[in-house]
């Protein structure tokens, strides 16, 4: 038995003494900078963003790759958190079980997403050129989470099926709610 002891309290020790140390680079390894991405370039309960990189031998086409790369992650990112949205609305409030409402209701909000989308900031953009010749180019960008919701807000309030039973403010909440998610 003591030796059983022993044995744990030995291999827990150890454990200790590895996770203690665990944080440090291994030898060898190199740290890499990556220009436009961290923690102020994370979608937050306030702005979605979205970072990416583009690589072309011609620099605006870098620059396209990379805009694309974020413009596709961000939407990604929008249409998750939207349809979480609707689901989580629809189902508490007025439409319930009535299955051509809340399609509509989501068709709707989609719709609104996509035309947000071309009010997108650049919060950094970072243009390299590698000794090959091949030009990065590195972006983040974002979109207010408040301007998608209230775009979605007034799509939906303008459809005469869903006007009668939507209610901005129960709405509001719901998105509020699932963008403290983050």
């Amino acid at each position: 038995m003591k030796k059983v002891l022993f044995i744990s309290m030995f291999s827990a020790f150890m454990l200790i003494i590895a996770s203690c140390g665990g944080s440090k680079a291994v030898q060898g390894d190199v740290r890499i900078e990556v220009p436009c991405s961290g923690p102020e370039y994370r979608t937050n309960n306030e702005y979605f963003r979205a970072s990416a990189v583009g690589l072309s031998s011609d620099m605006n086409i870098a620059r396209q790759k990379a805009m694309t790369e974020a413009r596709t992650a961000l939407a990604q990112a929008i249409e998750v958190k939207v349809s979480a949205v609707t689901d989580n609305y629809s189902s508490s409030y007025q439409m319930g079980e009535d299955e051509e409402a809340r399609s509509r209701f989501q068709q709707l909000s989609r719709q609104a997403v996509q035309q947000q989308l071309s009010g997108i900031r650049v919060l950094c953009e970072e243009t390299m050129k590698s000794p090959e010749g091949k030009y990065k180019v590195y972006v983040a960008i974002e979109l207010s989470g408040e301007d998608i919701m209230k775009a979605a807000a007034n799509r939906i309030s303008e459809d005469e099926k869903l006007r009668t039973d939507f209610e901005y403010e129960k709405f509001k909440k719901v998105f509020e709610e699932e963008m403290s998610k983050f």
